[in-house]
């Protein structure tokens, strides 16, 4: 029965992060936490948000913009590497209800802010690239972090999910081989339960593309917002 509910949960988290950019991680930790321990739940998520990532990037491949993804993916990546190599050693309900908090001020700001934008500067992407990834190596959620830069930028729909999948593409490489030499593995259940997780994450991106085919894109940048602001709030409350 493990391996039907995580398939399920695969295919709604797989459909949100696909629409939102992030919260497959969000989704899926606190789920899996019921079945495995903390590094097995990171190493077995990171690996289903790695075709994640594969499918945003199939998708929306049109709407790469190559010099933010590498200079994001950069900082992301080395970040993560840390971030991955500390995961048992940093105090997560700590970070979860800072980072929560801080969630619910920004959406709260972009509310009496609607046209704030981050300007499009290297320092900008590198910062927003390291605390992602420090932050999906610690404990897999770097994504909201993530989406939270890219969205001020305010770039167009297929451009933004592009790049927050290739960005955390990189990312999760480097997370899911560290955990690995760190010597964490999956028992064999959930690694045949893979075949079936794989194929329901691309299902859930492929039903996730149908909505934001829909989705104005002037709407978009506040279907973001408002899936911040849940996160946050889960973040404060249910660290």
């Amino acid at each position: 029965m493990e391996i039907l509910y995580i398939t399920l949960i695969t295919i709604l988290a797989g459909g949100v992060g696909t629409l939102t950019g992030f919260g497959t991680s969000t989704i899926m930790v606190p789920v899996l936490l019921f079945f495995l321990p903390l590094p097995q739940t990171l190493l077995l998520v990171g690996i289903i948000h790695w075709f994640g990532d594969i499918w945003k990037i199939l998708f929306f491949r049109k709407g790469f913009q190559w010099k933010l993804i590498l200079t994001f993916g950069a900082a992301g990546i080395i970040a993560s590497f840390l971030g991955a190599n500390i995961v048992l050693s940093i105090s997560e309900i700590l970070l979860s209800r800072i980072l929560g908090g801080f969630f619910v001020l920004y959406v709260l700001f972009l509310f009496y802010n609607p046209t704030f934008k981050i300007p499009r500067r290297s320092t900008t992407a590198v910062t927003g690239g390291a605390l992602s990834g420090f932050l999906a190596g610690v404990f897999g959620v770097g994504g909201a972090v993530r989406s939270m830069f890219l969205s001020a930028y305010d770039l167009p729909k297929a451009v933004y999910i592009a790049t927050a999948g290739a960005i955390a593409f990189f990312i999760d490489i480097t997370r899911i081989t560290t955990y690995l030499v760190n010597g964490i593995r999956l028992e064999e259940s959930y690694l045949w339960g893979l075949l079936l997780f794989i194929p329901a994450s691309l299902a859930g991106a492929a039903l996730a593309k149908k909505v934001i085919d829909r989705i104005p894109q002037e709407q978009f940048r506040r279907v973001i917002a408002v899936f911040l602001f849940v996160v946050g709030v889960k973040f404060l409350i249910f660290p």
